[in-house]
């Protein structure tokens, strides 16, 4: 199945701090399983074979990122991330073009606190956009019941679950087709969220592809713990 399955470019944008986890450093560089969950996001692209090298955006007083045994792996270049999500990835978009990338090579965005992607769904979303026009995501159907409030927290209706998935990564799209969305975007103001919604406010419709439910985006303190608990069973 390797042999089939494109070559890639992936790219971390990791300059956030993480807030919400409140602790005292950002979040991607808290420990988990005897490796910071960087390490771990890391890890499930640099283990591929078709990788053809890594961008990490770092914000540029970033003093954590040298001590990683990681960051001398000649496959990865650090880039200096932006004051957006958005922002670190064009930074990271531009880089690969300076370094000879081509518009039509496929980049893998993945958010830098991921660290459960299972190395199935990696290639599963390989093999799926392989020849697809546009690229998509890794998604996850919503499961519970949903609900849309107004101000002041009151229901106004139950949204339609059927419709609705959870937005997850990594998300898959052509160098340049991307690039020109999020530098479009930004010059316009846009909200943008993720790169799929670049390129939905591009008027591009990514297919989504559905992924495992526990490659959770670690956010607040009991979705580490949660992770913790999980690898320590696994062990």
């Amino acid at each position: 199945m390797i042999e089939s399955l494109p070559a890639f470019w992936a790219v971390i944008p990791a300059a956030g701090v993480g807030a919400r986890m409140a602790a005292d450093r950002p979040k991607q560089y808290l420990q988990l399983g005897g490796r910071t969950i960087l390490e771990h996001s890391l890890g499930c692209f640099l283990d591929h074979p078709a990788l053809k090298g890594l961008v990490v955006s770092l914000a540029i007083d970033d003093p954590y990122w040298p001590n990683l045994a990681c960051a001398a792996d000649p496959r990865i270049q650090r880039v200096e991330g932006g004051a957006e999500r958005s922002g670190s990835v064009l930074n990271a978009l531009l880089h690969l073009h300076a370094q000879g990338a081509d518009d039509e090579d496929w980049v893998l965005v993945h958010d830098a606190a991921r660290p459960n992607l299972a190395r199935d769904d990696l290639d599963k979303l390989l093999s799926e956009l392989a020849d697809d026009p546009v690229g998509g995501l890794l998604a996850v159907p919503a499961r519970d019941t949903l609900k849309r409030v107004d101000k002041h927290g009151r229901v106004l209706e139950t949204v339609d679950r059927s419709v609705i998935w959870q937005a997850y990564t990594p998300q898959m799209f052509r160098l340049g087709a991307l690039h020109r969305a999020l530098a479009d975007s930004l010059v316009a103001d846009a909200v943008i969220t993720d790169e799929a919604s670049a390129m939905e406010w591009a008027g591009m419709a990514p297919r989504l592809i559905e992924g495992r439910s526990d490659n959770i985006k670690v956010t607040r303190p009991e979705d580490l713990e949660w992770l913790r608990q999980r690898w320590a069973n696994r062990r």
